[in-house]
C-alpha cells in the first residue's frame, strides 16, 4: 500500500515544477550602427551646406536679404499673393463641390458637361490657361447683350471693366476646380451608400442629405488633400504673370532685384516669405485634419443580439460557463444546450 501511494505521490511534484511561474523574458535593443552612421553623414553634410551658403558664396548676399525682407514692397507683394490664394480657393471649392455633383448626376447631358470641363481644364497647362485669360480683352473685345441679329441693347467694352487681378483670379479659380471636383467626389464616394439612404428614409430631402450627412463625413476624406491643394495654389501664385498681373510676391521681387542687379538676394527673399505662408497653412492644415478625423476610430465593436440567448457579448467563463451581457444590461449564465451552437442536455 505504501509503495503504491509512493508510486501515486512521485510523479506529482515534477507536474507542479512544470506550472511554477516563468522567468520574465529581459529583451534586448537590437543594435542598428548603420542607421547612426548614415544620420553623422546626413548632419556633416547639412553643416557643410550651411556653412558653404553663410561664409563662402558672396552671391548670396545676405546683407541685402536683410534689407528687402521687411521691405514694404514686398508686403504688399505678399498680401496680393495671399488674396489670390484666397479668391481663388473659395471659387475654385464652391465650383468643384458643383462639379462633383454633376458627376454623379443620373443625368447624362449634365454628368458629360462636367466630364468635359475637368478633361479640358486638367489636360491643359495652368500657364496656357492664364495666357489665354489674359488675351481676353483681345478675343472678346465687347460683350454685348441682345437678340441675335439685331442692335445690340447693351455694349460693354472688356477692357474697361476685367481688371488682371480679376482675370488672374479666375484663371486660377477654373483650374483649381478641376481637381477640387476630383477630391470632393473621392470624399463623396467614401460615404457608404446606405447613409444617404438612411436618411431619404428619414424623410430628409437631398439638400438636408447632402448638408447633414454626407458632407460632414465626407470632410475627414476631402479635408488632407484639400489642405495640400491650398499651399500648392499659394505657390502657382507665381505664374499669374502670363496675365500679366505683376504685383504678386514672385514678380515683384524679382523686378526689384533686376532693377537693383541683385537677383539671387531678392529670390531669397521671396522663398522665405513662401516658406513663412506656407508653414501657417500647413499648422492650420494638422488642426483642421485632427478636428473632422474626431470619432472616426472611436465606435464600440459591439455585436448584434443573438435570437437565441438575446445576448450582445460574451463577458466571461469563470465558473466554466459563459456568462452575456443581455440588452437590459444584466448577465447571465447560459446552459449548454441553449448556446449558440451547443448541444443537447
Amino acid at each position: 500500500m505504501s509503495d503504491t501511494q509512493d508510486r501515486t505521490a512521485g510523479p506529482q511534484s515534477p507536474r507542479s515544477d512544470a506550472h511554477a511561474e516563468p522567468e520574465a523574458i529581459r529583451a534586448i535593443r537590437l543594435r542598428h550602427p548603420w542607421r547612426n552612421v548614415f544620420a553623422v553623414v546626413l548632419v556633416v553634410v547639412a553643416a557643410l551646406f550651411i556653412y558653404d551658403a553663410a561664409f563662402n558664396r558672396p552671391t548670396f548676399d545676405w546683407p541685402t536679404v536683410g534689407k528687402y525682407v521687411f521691405d514694404v514692397r514686398v508686403f504688399q507683394a505678399l498680401g496680393y499673393t495671399l488674396q489670390l490664394t484666397i479668391y481663388s480657393m473659395v471659387i475654385a471649392i464652391v465650383l468643384g463641390v458643383a462639379i462633383a455633383v454633376m458627376r454623379q448626376s443620373p443625368n447624362p447631358v449634365v454628368k458629360s458637361v462636367a466630364w468635359v470641363y475637368l478633361w479640358l481644364f486638367r489636360g491643359t497647362p495652368v500657364y496656357v490657361q492664364l495666357t489665354f485669360w489674359g488675351l481676353i480683352a483681345t478675343i472678346y473685345q465687347k460683350i454685348e447683350f441682345g437678340i441675335p441679329g439685331q442692335e445690340a441693347w447693351i455694349s460693354i467694352k472688356t477692357q474697361d471693366y476685367v481688371s488682371l487681378f480679376a482675370l488672374a483670379v479666375i484663371g486660377l479659380a477654373l483650374n483649381e476646380a478641376a481637381y477640387m471636383a476630383e477630391i470632393v467626389r473621392a470624399g463623396l464616394l467614401a460615404v457608404d451608400t446606405g447613409q444617404g439612404e438612411a436618411a431619404t428614409a428619414l424623410g430628409l430631402g437631398w439638400w438636408h442629405t447632402m448638408s447633414r450627412v454626407i458632407l460632414p463625413q465626407a470632410m475627414r476624406v476631402i479635408i488632407p488633400p484639400t489642405g495640400n491643394e491650398v499651399i500648392s495654389m499659394l505657390k502657382t501664385t507665381s505664374l499669374v504673370t502670363a496675365v500679366p498681373f505683376s504685383l504678386e510676391l514672385f514678380t515683384r521681387t524679382h523686378d526689384i532685384g533686376l532693377k537693383g542687379y541683385t537677383p539671387v538676394p531678392l529670390l531669397i527673399v521671396a522663398s522665405i516669405w513662401y516658406l513663412v505662408a506656407t508653414s501657417i497653412l500647413m499648422v492650420g492644415q494638422f488642426y483642421l485634419e485632427r478636428y473632422f478625423a474626431k470619432g472616426a476610430g472611436d465606435r464600440p465593436n459591439v455585436q448584434n443580439p443573438t435570437i437565441e440567448t438575446q445576448a450582445v457579448a460574451v463577458v466571461g467563463q469563470g465558473s466554466g460557463h459563459p456568462t452575456y451581457r443581455t440588452e437590459s444590461g444584466g448577465e447571465s449564465i447560459v446552459p449548454p444546450h441553449e448556446r449558440p451552437g451547443g448541444g443537447g442536455a
